[in-house]
């Protein structure tokens, strides 16, 4: 897994019902682009991911890099 800051990591729900959830990487920790990452949600939380098989990176389009 590789990703950017600016990328968007997706956790997808592991049960029927749980939604996935979407944080933005904002700090990448790991050597070219490994994990972990720093992340921010939605609501302003920010932690440190090693993510799991579960999930994936969305790349920012190229138009949306500052």
């Amino acid at each position: 897994m590789r990703a950017s800051k600016g990328d968007h990591l997706v956790v997808h729900g592991r049960v029927v019902g749980m939604n996935d959830q979407v944080v933005e990487i904002i700090e990448v920790l790991g050597n070219d682009g490994t994990p972990p990452y720093r992340v921010r949600a939605e609501n302003g939380h920010e932690s440190i991911m090693s993510p799991g098989p579960d999930s994936v990176v969305e790349h920012r389009r190229a138009t949306e890099e500052g």
